[in-house]
């Protein structure tokens, strides 16, 4: 009885082949892991990038606002006295101020999520019955 090595033929053996499937399939997760890692930092830099802009947007929108404000007061400068033309913007900003917290006061209490006493009461009769299972 010989033993042989290697089968005949001079190729690998099954061991050999299994041992390579194993270290190729371990590489190839760590690559496709290393391309997943490199899409989600570049999306994630798009992301953030994004997020800088919008916040900018945001910014200078404020201060175009308080352009328009200062407009509208220049422009009933020339029909009413300066001071009067500022208190008029002023208490229209103010008007339209309040509106929109009242509306958004009312809209947030009719959003706010009811108490799930369906889902309750089902929990409720889960625990009877496993009480009434554990005392029979």
């Amino acid at each position: 009885m010989t033993t042989q090595s290697t089968p005949p033929g001079g190729g690998r053996s099954v061991g050999e082949l299994v041992s390579e499937v194993s270290e190729l399939t371990s590489r190839l997760v760590r690559a496709e892991i290393d391309l997943a890692k490199a899409e989600i930092q570049g999306r994630a830099q798009q992301l953030g990038l994004g997020a800088g802009l919008v916040a900018a947007a945001g910014l200078l929108s404020l201060y175009l606002l308080a352009a328009v404000i200062a407009t509208a007061i220049l422009a009933l400068c020339t029909v009413w006295a300066p001071w009067l033309a500022a208190l008029v913007v002023t208490g229209v900003l103010l008007l339209i101020i309040v509106v929109l917290a009242l509306v958004g006061v009312n809209r947030l209490k009719k959003g706010s999520p009811p108490k799930p006493t369906r889902a309750l009461e089902n929990v409720q009769q889960d625990i009877d019955a496993v009480k009434a299972g554990i005392t029979s």
